[in-house]
């Protein structure tokens, strides 16, 4: 096996990408990239029945969006390839004979009907009773000859266990009388998953197979196979179950009734995709220190296998939340402006505003990027409101004061010769400071005024900026109006 580290993504084209698929993916892009190896895509489509048209794309996009750049792929070839599982069907058929003449599997002839009724029967229903195993070699060869289908099965020992040792859950050992003679091939010549793993992962030289705790049972198989061909066998790293939040506060395993499942989802939804993978890295692996926010490149450094717990982690989409702000917030104001832009454009389609205050005033407030049409709608066009919004106890405004703010504020700004931030602000501050007023009973009955609403991204200050002097005087004045 090579002494470089080689790990692989292997999914199916079955649709869209679970964030449980996404870390298995990420995983083994961490534990080769932290050991300086290689990370390889390899496309496992053999089960023709799940295919889903477009998917493939899905899984690309996927890991260009997440930046899981690979090292060999279908789409860029490599020393090992082809890289799509169809495109190496030829190969599987003389492995497996290869196992037949070595007495380590066997041809099995048996019909459909014989193997349903062997599952009407409770000694046999969970498996196969072996009738084909030891046929004689002349049987078997007048079976052939005959062209009577069949099916390859392993020989799996029948007495004794079979013990493995994996990264994660350590050393699991499993009584052999347990373990069925599974096929290998099957009668349409196509390999079964597991024997098409064991071979794909040989010949490219995959030394660390990563993959969920549900496959912790196969892995004895696996093994057998290996040893079979007299192969070395892999590191193994199970990675344990996502769960998800039930209503009543039990966790199951993550399904839709949850939420969102899939990446592309989650994007849609609002996170930023470094928010996602940073996230869903912690979803199973404790750094040291107890740290928390990484980029891609930081957990390339810091990820070690012996960091992965055997405990269910359990998906928090509020945790994720919490991940998405700090992503935000930790943005360059114009990047965040560029990526939030769209979101501008649902609120606000036939003006074009001064994006990046705009941006200022989410920032530091938004958690998922979908808010903001919500949150900025009001710029666009003022929502009809009633005038009880003017009082405030906090501010000390009431219907009765409320108008004389706004006569002040309405001759303070008309007078202004510099519409900005700064000298909105300075005028506003002086007309409290002159009148021996609190800033907020100055500010409340403007900010009602310019917005229509009492939770805004922004004080009163900043909403007039953004919205200009024309259009702020026009609703200064239709609040005045709505209060005498």
């Amino acid at each position: 096996m090579s002494d470089t580290v080689r790990t692989r993504y292997a999914p199916s084209p079955t649709g869209f990408m679970h964030v449980g698929n996404l870390r298995t993916a990420l995983y083994e892009y961490l534990i080769a990239k932290h050991k300086d190896g290689k990370f390889i895509l390899r496309i496992e489509d053999t089960d023709q029945e799940r295919y889903v048209e477009g998917a493939v794309d899905v899984i690309y996009n996927t890991l260009k969006i997440a930046g899981l750049e690979h090292d060999e792929g279908p789409d860029i070839g490599g020393d090992y390839g082809p890289y799509v599982q169809s495109e190496r069907k030829d190969m599987y058929l003389p492995y497996a004979k290869q196992l037949v003449e070595a007495g380590k599997a066997y041809y099995c002839f048996c019909t459909k009907e014989r193997l349903d009724s062997l599952h009407e029967n409770e000694e046999f229903s969970s498996g196969y009773d072996r009738h084909c195993r030891n046929l004689p070699q002349d049987e078997v060869q007048r079976l052939l000859d005959a062209g009577t289908p069949y099916v390859i099965r392993q020989k799996m020992p029948l007495e004794g266990s079979t013990t493995f040792v994996d990264s994660v859950f350590g050393s699991i050992t499993v009584e052999n009388s347990e373990l069925q003679d599974q096929i290998l091939i099957k009668t349409d010549g196509y390999p079964t998953y597991n024997f098409a793993n064991v071979i794909d992962d040989h010949t490219m030289g995959i030394t660390h197979v990563v993959r969920g705790c549900e496959y912790l049972s196969s892995t004895p198989k696996y093994n057998l196979l290996y040893e079979a061909f007299g192969w070395e066998i892999p590191t193994y790293v199970h990675l344990p179950l996502i769960m998800g939040k039930n209503e009543d506060g039990s966790v199951s395993k993550l399904s839709k009734r949850h939420g969102s499942t899939g990446f592309e989802d989650l994007i849609n939804e609002g996170y930023l995709p470094q928010a996602i993978i940073n996230y869903i890295a912690l979803l199973g692996w404790c750094p040291k220190g107890n740290r928390e926010i990484f980029t891609l490149k930081e957990l390339c450094e810091n990820f070690d296998e012996s960091g992965i717990s055997k405990s269910p982690a359990v998906f928090d989409y509020e945790k994720l939340a919490w991940f998405n702000a700090e992503y935000i917030k930790a943005m360059p104001l114009e990047e965040f402006a560029e990526i939030a832009l769209p979101y501008f454009k649902q609120a606000i389609p036939d003006k074009d505003l001064e994006w990046n205050k705009v941006a200022s005033i989410l920032q530091q407030r938004v958690t998922q990027l979908t808010q903001i049409p919500d949150m900025i709608r009001f710029l666009d066009k003022q929502p009809e409101y009633e005038k009880e919004l003017f009082v405030n106890k906090k501010s000390k405004t009431t219907l009765e004061n409320s108008p004389e703010m706004l006569r002040l504020v309405i001759d303070g700004l008309e007078k202004l010769p510099v519409w900005d931030n700064q000298s909105i602000h300075d005028c506003l501050i002086g007309i409290a400071e002159s009148n021996g007023l609190k800033n907020g009973t100055v500010m409340w009955p403007a900010r009602i005024a310019a917005s229509g609403q009492t939770v805004t991204p922004g004080g009163a200050v900043e909403i007039l900026d953004i919205l200009g002097r024309d259009e702020s005087m026009v609703r200064l004045h239709k609040g005045l109006d709505k209060l005498i």
